[in-house]
């Protein structure tokens, strides 16, 4: 059998992508003075940590995050001076100013709490966890079982209207008083909320049973996502901040594309990396977006 081979070669792949993506992103930022900052800080939820990228850091074991998530990529290409990611899994914009429990019976401290004065850069990725992304998930995978080609994750959360869209409404205002709350702990800093990546196929009917969602349940999803991002957007802009869009980057690198090409892991994942989280690519990416944001206007 040749499956250590093609194995092998596969994570090869890989890992050579993601060192042209870290070679892209880091050379140019790094030698663009203007694009530099001198105290980050990093705020979100898992999409942010990286939970199971590869190194996962001793003081954020509880909340899974990694060296090579964008927060870390970010500030070396930057290389600011003084660097704090306190983003993760989990968070919910209640946890930016209130303390997360974590499994390992810790907690992590009030997000918020990183932030002060001399501050000139944050980032903020926040608000998946509010509209309930991982019940989603499991409720959408579990009822594809039966029904793979009709769409009942779609009837169930809008047998009595639009939950969903109702959720990411009550979320809008939870987004702005965190924003708020930055400006008066950070008021010099420069803000930017990243949005989410490409999850499931930007067009098409999905890739059931790989990644078992519902073949009607696809599309719905990928507005829901969109309603998402925009509303953070919207939150952005009326807060003075800058909206980083990781979607329209990261079309075609979904989670039913092959691994080294995929930058959002499946169920199963294929790569180092939370099922339905980015991967290392995935936050490569990211990291890009937020460069190329970070930049003076």
């Amino acid at each position: 059998m040749r499956t250590g081979t093609a194995t092998s070669r596969r994570r090869w792949t890989s890992g050579f992508l993601g060192l042209c993506l870290l070679a892209g992103l880091t050379a140019p930022a790094a030698a663009d003075p203007a694009a530099g900052a001198d105290h980050y800080v990093a705020l979100g939820d898992s999409y942010t940590a990286g939970p199971g990228i590869p190194n996962q850091l001793p003081d954020g074991l509880g909340c899974g995050r990694s060296d090579h998530n964008y927060p870390h990529l970010v500030a070396a290409a930057l290389a600011v001076s003084q660097f704090t990611d306190v983003s993760c899994g989990s968070a919910t914009t209640a946890h930016m100013t209130e303390a997360q429990p974590l499994p390992d019976g810790l907690a992590n401290a009030p997000q918020l709490d990183a932030l002060s004065s001399d501050v000139d850069l944050v980032t903020l990725g926040i608000g998946g966890n509010d509209i309930g992304f991982g019940e989603i998930i499991a409720n959408c995978v579990a009822r594809s079982v039966l029904l793979p080609v009709t769409a009942p994750c779609r009837q169930y959360y809008t047998r009595q209207g639009d939950e969903l869209g109702a959720r990411i409404a009550a979320t809008a205002p939870k987004v702005a008083a965190v924003l708020a709350a930055i400006g008066e702990r950070a008021p010099s800093a420069r803000v930017l909320v990243v949005g989410y990546p490409v999850i499931l196929p930007a067009a098409g009917p999905g890739c059931w049973p790989l990644m078992p969602i519902a073949v009607g349940d696809v599309a719905w999803l990928r507005t829901v996502e969109g309603q998402l991002n925009a509303m953070l957007a919207e939150q952005a802009a009326a807060a003075g901040a800058t909206f980083v869009d990781t979607y329209s980057s990261s079309v075609g690198h979904d989670v039913c594309r092959l691994p080294g090409t995929k930058w959002v892991e499946g169920l199963v994942p294929t790569a180092p990396a939370s099922p339905v989280h980015p991967n290392a690519l995935g936050m490569a990416n990211s990291a890009a977006q937020v460069l190329k944001a970070s930049r003076p206007r």
